[in-house]
């Protein structure tokens, strides 16, 4: 079992950063891949980044691409999400997942725990 829980949201103006947070607790964390994902107003939750579980594989989706970076501290058991140069469209509610084995996956379906999210709004 892994519980999620996922800080550090709020109101950014267009071009600025924010850095998202995800504390985890249990003992698999460290053997797991983890990632971000969100979901707009109206629209189906997206994968933005995921990170292997040792850290040394990443993956962005195209839209994030050179502004986002996944990094994770298995010692304290936290996945970061560091955001730059945001934008309008970045808006939306940011989950943080665990997926069900080491290696990174984009889809929704690889991931077996969830957090309960956090707000991002971008004011342009």
């Amino acid at each position: 079992q892994v519980q999620l829980a996922e800080s550090g949201g709020g109101l950014a103006q267009a071009g600025g950063s924010l850095r998202l947070s995800c504390a985890a607790s249990g003992r698999t964390f460290s053997s797991r891949a983890m990632g971000w994902f969100r979901q707009a107003p109206g629209k189906e939750r997206e994968f933005v980044a995921g990170i292997n579980w040792s850290g040394g594989t990443t993956d962005y989706a195209d839209s994030v691409k050179g502004r986002f970076t996944i990094s994770r501290d298995n010692a304290k058991n936290m996945v970061y999400l560091q955001m730059n140069s945001l934008k309008a469209e970045d808006t939306a509610v940011y989950y943080c997942a665990a997926d069900r084995t080491t290696g990174v996956h984009t889809s929704q379906y690889q991931y077996a725990y969830w957090g309960r999210g956090t707000q991002v709004t971008v004011s342009s």
